[in-house]
């Protein structure tokens, strides 16, 4: 097993989420830049208004005819969003800080501008290409590589690191995080989490896209209303300390860290690996899961959910990440823990009686428990595809099952093969948005026609 653990580390280091996954996801965000005409960024104030639009849009509340269920853009978007926000904004993070040193922060913010670019158009392609059944629309990358490619074997191929992604970073990560941080909290042992979230993971599987979007449009705004509040508290009470913060950010990003206290020093390349796969592990932009879930919104034009989807990366990356980075630099605490105890410990040096740990274990666990039906449905799709309806009631019971040992056993090496069966998602994916370049520049230009 260590061995194995070994070859998939080295592979994560130098191939997978080394220079060659640089250039790659890089130079696809590059390449479909000229493809949207530059329009995300061009037309800040045109893009916006559309979104503001849309997150207020009843649009998706009548369902189109033949179809059982209908949701709103932003159920759809909501839905992507429990499926993001996770484990990466608060421990990935702080790993990706503690390890890479502040300079990581810099290199998830180029993520997420190239991901910005990146998440649209694979939205706006995923709507562009997605089927409508009774059950709802249904559509992500597999549908745009059969059906805007003609290529079965790419879509077979991303539909199964999909499903193996799904009872890992989906299922297993999350409940482990979720149980770690109730047992830190509240002392509930690992098994009596595992248990309860079990059954409320069943309970809102059974009840399909639907359910999973009524839920996240709750808990999504919420949860994260809050923990942005209480991050802005920590940030305020030290705001001496921001501009310096943003000059290690930036300082860091090429010269490397020099080692202090309790911090081993990292080397810029450290800094870029970490932010990149940190960054695209937590928006997702590229691995071409979130768009499963865009496709099921129901608007007129695929580049509006496409908007959606680039609003996604914003809030996820450069808005949550940046400011789970902000409280650790700013309060110092980086440089003596790792992990989720680096920002509890952020919180509590601020906010008294321990009510900023609290914060950040309730995140953690509200966070975890949003990922985990965004996942399963993501799974769910890719399995419909394979196999047909047939197959769902097993896969929704292993995963399921998952859930349950992701709870209880040790998953200290799952991070590893989290990172691995992402960039598995990540390389098919890259290709065909290469490849529909074309069909990209076509949906911007018919929408953002008048500018």
């Amino acid at each position: 097993m260590q061995t194995i653990v070994e070859v998939i580390d080295y592979i994560n280091e130098n191939i997978l989420w080394g220079i060659p996954m640089l250039v790659m996801m890089f130079g696809t965000g590059a390449c479909l830049i000229p493809a949207t005409g530059g329009r995300l960024f061009l037309h800040p104030v045109f893009v916006m208004r559309n979104i503001k639009k849309l997150l207020v849009s009843d649009e998706g509340k009548t369902k189109e005819q033949g179809q059982k269920e209908g949701i709103t853009p932003f159920q759809a978007v909501a839905t992507a969003l429990a499926g993001t926000l996770g484990t990466g904004n608060i421990v990935g993070v702080a790993l990706a800080v503690s390890i890479g040193g502040p300079g990581s922060i810099f290199w998830m913010w180029a993520a997420a501008l190239f991901g910005m670019v990146i998440k649209y158009s694979e939205v706006a392609l995923a709507v562009k290409y997605r089927e409508k059944k009774k059950s709802g629309n249904t559509g992500g990358p597999m549908y745009y590589m059969q059906k805007g490619l003609n290529k079965r074997w790419m879509a077979v191929w991303f539909c199964i690191a999909a499903i193996i992604s799904s009872f890992g970073i989906g299922s297993s990560v999350q409940s482990n995080s979720l149980a770690q941080s109730a047992k830190a909290a509240f002392g509930i042992n690992e098994g009596v989490t595992a248990v309860v979230v079990s059954v409320l993971s069943a309970l809102v599987l059974i009840g399909g896209i639907r359910r999973i979007s009524n839920m996240a449009q709750v808990l999504v705004p919420a949860m994260a209303g809050l923990y942005i509040f209480t991050a802005f508290i920590v940030i305020a009470a030290n705001f001496k300390e921001i501009p310096q913060a943003f000059l290690t950010i930036i300082h860091d990003a090429f010269k490397g860290s020099a080692a202090m206290g309790g911090f081993a020093g990292a080397t810029a390349m450290q800094a870029c690996r970490l932010g990149l796969s940190r960054g695209v592990f937590t928006n997702e932009a590229g691995l071409g899961s979130a768009p499963i879930a865009h496709a099921a919104g129901n608007v007129k034009y695929p580049a509006q959910q496409g908007l959606l989807g680039a609003f996604e990366v914003f809030v996820d990356t450069v808005v949550m990440c940046t400011l789970t980075a902000l409280v650790m630099l700013v309060t110092g605490a980086w440089k003596e823990n790792a992990g989720m105890d680096t920002v509890a410990a952020a919180f509590d040096s601020v906010i008294p009686f321990g009510i900023g740990g609290y914060v950040v274990m309730l995140g953690l666990i509200l966070f975890a428990f949003e990922t985990i039906p965004a996942w399963y449905y993501y799974g769910e799709k890719c399995v419909e595809f394979l196999f047909g309806n047939a197959m769902i009631l097993p896969y929704k019971i292993l995963y399921v099952a998952f859930v349950y040992a992701g709870a209880v056993i040790n998953i200290e090496h799952v991070w590893k093969f989290a990172d691995f069966s992402n960039a598995m998602m990540a390389v098919p994916n890259l290709i065909a948005l290469l490849m529909l370049a074309p069909q990209v520049r076509k949906i911007t230009q018919e929408y953002f026609l008048d500018l």
